[in-house]
């Protein structure tokens, strides 16, 4: 008997464990059937970007150039007739005033003929005068009247050639300048047209530049302009011609700045960077940091539209310097994505945080 109350005891747990197991998997099964749907709702975060109401200022437009300083105008005097040089007035580097002599050349027999020729030409009226009261008279044929004249003329005309071949033995300096170099020395001859001297007129002096396509509408002729040397020194001018014809091979623009150099301490030829002003604009201010690029190669700036979209708007750099860049090319006003626009695109949607306004709450997500 004792042995059958073990072994209904024994059934008795073994079916209280069943139950027991039974109840416990239908309270999990319970659980499992009234546990809510995962949260689906992270995985539709837009992206935050940091943002800045970016305003325009007035900014004044330049355009600069690499350019050159080159004199206003460089001859080169030459003979105007044969002869010998008997005086050299000129030595190289000096100041010369319009008309001052360079060379002097031997007069030779010029003197003489220039006194003939005056002989001539008062034979040659005294005959005309007579054949011209004949004329009146009845004795004398217009033909005859008409050769006096013509020989009157022709007189005239060898007075004036000896004259001028005789002055032309002096040889002045067309304007004043500064001798650069002479190409004759006391006792050379010299026929017509073989150079003499070279000469220079360096007041005003010109600083050349070449201005783009892009930028030679932004300049006016007689607006200011300053250059700076390569010796360091910084000269003002105005602006005094703009080439109406591009270079063919570079596509630019001949631009002239004039600069007062009355003492002639600028020279002809050195290097210069100038700095043309141009008209006042509005124009962004930032830092070089949120700057993009597109995938065509623009560049250009990210901003958020009123619908919170990613928008690409291409731009011109106008001036960098140590506070910053210039922009054109945008809007009066912009939202500018200052910091996460490297990973957003065009046309996405965003969520956006105010640099200005930094919250708790901003940071969350």
């Amino acid at each position: 008997m004792r042995r059958s109350f073990i072994i209904a005891a024994g059934l008795a747990a073994l079916s209280a464990g069943w139950v027991a197991s039974g109840q416990l998997g239908d309270i999990q099964a319970e659980n499992v059937a009234h546990k809510p749907p995962a949260d689906l709702s992270q995985s539709d975060i837009l992206p935050q970007v940091r943002v800045r109401l970016q305003k325009a200022e007035p900014y004044e437009t330049a355009v600069v150039l690499r350019g050159r300083t080159e004199a206003l105008r460089k001859v080169e005097a030459r003979a105007e007739t044969h002869g010998r040089i008997v005086e050299l007035a000129i030595q190289r580097g000096v100041a010369v005033a319009e008309g001052d002599p360079l060379v002097r050349l031997a007069p030779e027999d010029r003197p003489a003929r220039l006194a003939e020729a005056k002989a001539l030409l008062e034979q040659r009226r005294i005959e005309h005068q007579a054949a011209e009261k004949l004329a009146e008279k009845g004795f004398r044929a217009g033909t005859q009247l008409a050769a006096s004249l013509a020989d009157l003329q022709s007189a005239e005309a060898a007075v004036e050639r000896a004259q001028v071949d005789l002055e032309n033995t002096v040889i002045r300096a067309p304007f004043a300048g500064f001798i650069d170099d002479r190409s004759v020395d006391l006792g050379d001859f010299v026929e017509m047209g073989d150079a003499i001297a070279s000469l220079v007129d360096i007041d005003p002096i010109l600083v050349i530049g070449q201005v783009s396509e892009r930028d030679v509408g932004r300049l006016e002729v007689g607006g200011l302009g300053v250059a700076r040397l390569m010796t360091g020194e910084m000269i003002e001018g105005h602006i005094r011609h703009i080439s109406r014809v591009a270079d063919p091979v570079t596509r630019t623009f001949r631009v002239e700045l004039e600069v007062a150099n009355p003492d002639g301490d600028l020279r002809d030829g050195i290097t210069a960077e100038v700095v043309l002003p141009g008209p006042t604009v509005q124009a962004h201010r930032v830092s070089p940091a949120v700057l993009s690029l597109h995938t065509s190669g623009t560049i250009g700036v990210k901003v958020v539209d009123g619908d919170e979209t990613v928008r690409f708007l291409p731009v011109q750099i106008a001036e960098q310097g140590a506070d910053g860049l210039w922009l054109l090319g945008l809007p009066e006003e912009v939202t500018l994505i200052t910091v996460g626009q490297e990973f957003v695109q065009d046309g996405q949607r965003v969520r956006t945080v105010d640099e200005a306004v930094l919250s708790p709450a901003a940071g969350e997500g």
